[in-house]
């Protein structure tokens, strides 16, 4: 327990020891401190339109400020103007150097006390009305553009030093100074609820970004591994393929020399480690894969199965035309199974986001490539926007980056949408 104590005492005496320090630091300083500023306009970019109407209510606090230093505190014409206009200035200061103008209200109360000479039982020491009011509203811009301990910094001293002069003008200063006290501590609670709130709704905003875009990173890869798994059948197959013809070719040659049959067994044992480490590979992708057993074995699609998609779109409602141009011929698997992903994807998101408009799917053969465009008319009754990221579209951007082929989508100019995917015929190396 005495030890608890003695940590407890000697915390408390560092505290107190770093409390000057702390205090010249935050205000022996001109730099603002804005909070950070979501997507939103915040207090920082509203600052030039605030400019204008404060500098409107500042000129009746200025005047009223002059005549009552003038009139009730017995200051002379030129003490009360320049004092006055000095001070009522600050409030305008305020907007860009809190601080600074901070310490020119301060220093004006002081002086303005230390040299007054009463004209009426009325003078309100140690802060004029005027002064208060300009008082206040510093205090609560140092409360919305700098940190609360700041703010309440400055609220302290300027009651400390309030009090300290309310001897030298009122018999009993009681009560205008628990007003004042009153009215500048409010002022410090409301610019710091606001610029908490503000804190907060930034903090908030930054979350969803980092959400949103840890979403889409997790969505990207999941569509990746999908691709992935896709792709694994089509190489698994040339590989079972280069076992089996090594394994074969052997027997098609007469009398094959001792070295001919060592290469084929070698190319043979290759093939058959790399699909074993294909395999592997499969493993790890499909552990989330809830798929069934008779689906992970179903041969993957190629642009021959086209029609059936076309006709079970068709069955389901949606109006769909078909046309190919150039010369059909056997494409490389990557390409016909990414060719018809993407003819798959774009009629399902036309019967999601565009229902009862007609659908127009044109493949063109080229001599090195095979162009695929997807155009929908607009919809007959416009969908809800989706809610969260889809794979669709991401998947055939993929898909197309992964054969070093171009992809675009758009609106078109009557209010459909359209997907192009350019697909090289030549396996990237």
């Amino acid at each position: 327990m005495r030890r608890r104590w003695a940590r407890s005492g000697a915390l408390l005496t560092g505290r107190l020891k770093a409390l000057p320090r702390s205090v010249t630091h935050d205000l022996w300083t001109t730099a603002g401190d804005p909070p950070p500023r979501p997507d939103q306009p915040g207090l920082h970019d509203w600052l030039p339109a605030l400019l204008v109407p404060l500098v409107l209510c500042t000129v009746p606090i200025a005047a009223f400020s002059m005549n009552t230093l003038a009139w009730q505190y017995g200051l002379g014409p030129r003490s009360a103007v320049l004092l006055g206009g000095i001070q009522s200035a600050a409030l305008i200061a305020a907007l860009y150097r809190p601080v600074p103008a901070w310490w020119v209200v301060t220093t004006v109360m002081i002086i303005v006390t230390l040299t007054a000479r009463f004209q009426g039982a009325d003078a309100a020491l140690p802060w004029t009305w005027p002064g208060i009011v300009v008082q206040a509203g510093v205090l609560l811009m140092m409360a919305l553009r700098l940190r609360p301990r700041i703010a309440v910094e400055a609220l302290t001293l300027s009651v400390l030093a309030g009090l300290a002069c309310a001897p030298y003008g009122l018999v009993d200063p009681t009560g205008d100074t628990g007003v004042a006290v009153t009215v500048l501590t409010t002022a410090v609670v409301v610019g710091a609820a606001l610029r908490g709130r503000q804190v907060a709704r930034t903090e908030l905003v930054v979350q969803e970004e980092r959400t949103a875009e840890e979403r889409s990173r997790r969505t990207l890869l999941e569509e990746r591994s999908r691709i992935a798994r896709e792709l694994h059948d089509v190489v698994a197959h040339h590989m079972s393929v280069i076992s089996i013809q090594a394994q074969v070719a052997p027997h098609l040659v007469d009398d094959p020399s001792d070295e001919l049959r060592e290469n084929l067994a070698g190319i043979r044992e290759n093939a058959v480690d790399a699909l074993t480490e294909l395999r592997r590979v499969l493993g790890v992708l499909r552990s989330e894969d809830a798929r069934s057993a008779e689906a992970r074995h179903t041969p993957q699609p190629t642009l021959d199965r086209l029609p059936e998609l076309i006709d079970n779109v068709r069955g389901a409602g949606l109006r769909v035309t078909t046309a190919i141009t150039g010369t059909r011929r056997p494409v490389p698997p990557g390409v016909a199974l990414s060719a018809f992903r993407i003819v798959q994807e774009s009629l399902s998101n036309a019967m999601r986001h565009a229902p009862g408009a007609a659908v127009s799917v044109r493949i063109a053969y080229r001599p090195n490539c095979i162009t695929v465009r997807i155009t929908n008319t607009a919809p007959d009754t416009p969908a809800p926007p989706p809610r969260d990221i889809g794979h669709g579209l991401l998947g055939m951007r993929e898909r197309t980056a992964m054969l070093s082929g171009d992809f675009a989508n758009g609106m078109t100019p009557d209010g459909g949408y359209e997907v192009v995917a350019i697909l090289p015929l030549e396996e990237p190396v």
